[in-house]
């Protein structure tokens, strides 16, 4: 990892699913009756984005990849967790028990010595996964040009305020092009089958997803959200 990539808190975990299962999502993907136009937040717009989506999460017929592609994601997510602790310790100012049971705030100095079983707890009470949706761009003409942010505020239940990570599984590599570029970090995320990007859902991670060339380009993508206001401070 180079000096100006450091701290830019995009994460890319490498082989987070076997190849053979991405090949076998792309088969299933590619023969779906279920393929609608891809969407923006505001509906339909190919001249910013153009693919081919199909959202898995609450599909009986799908629920195996669903839970696959979760289960991934969440190891991906503690790792995240392990690295950047302050994505969880600095919007919930979070408190645990000392050793003489009383309540202090917890800190980043924490996170080392955390069984990830302690880790997979907390990450569950604060954070919840959002729905999947695998998205297919043809080949010199798919895309997702537009710079944008995943943080959009046109639901009336504030459900994409809660937005906090992003991530995408790439399910293919077999094409030139078609990264995930980041703007203000300078970074091009390239493809790889199998591997996880995390990164913010904030304006400080505005990205586009360039068009592939020489061959289609799948991946599956979502957030993970902050649990609700009335799940997470219900006590208070």
């Amino acid at each position: 990892m180079t000096a100006d990539t450091q701290h830019d808190f995009i994460e890319v975990i490498h082989n987070a699913i076997p190849a053979d299962v991405c090949a076998a999502i792309q088969a299933r993907m590619r023969t779906s009756a279920q393929l609608r136009p891809g969407e923006v937040g505001s509906g339909v717009f190919p001249e910013l984005k153009h693919s081919k989506d199909l959202r898995i999460s609450g599909d009986a017929a799908w629920r195996d990849i669903d839970m696959l592609l979760q289960q991934a994601v969440f190891r991906g997510v503690l790792s995240y967790l392990r690295r950047y602790p302050q994505a969880l310790i600095s919007p919930l100012m979070l408190q645990i028990q000392d050793s003489n049971g009383q309540p202090r705030r917890l800190a980043a100095d924490d996170f080392p010595g955390m069984d990830d079983a302690t880790l997979s707890d907390l990450a569950r009470t604060c954070l919840r996964p959002g729905a999947i949706n695998l998205q297919w761009y043809a080949a010199g003409e798919g895309g997702y040009p537009y710079w944008h942010c995943e943080l959009y505020p046109r639901d009336p239940a504030g459900e994409t305020l809660h937005r906090h990570l992003l991530w995408t599984l790439y399910l293919n590599d077999d094409f030139e092009q078609g990264e995930t570029e980041f703007l203000f970090q300078h970074r091009k995320i390239a493809p790889r089958t199998g591997s996880l990007l995390i990164a913010p859902t904030a304006f400080t991670h505005t990205h586009r997803g360039n068009r592939p060339q020489g061959g289609d380009k799948f991946i599956a993508t979502s957030w993970v959200l902050f649990q609700s206001a009335q799940k997470l401070f219900a006590g208070n």
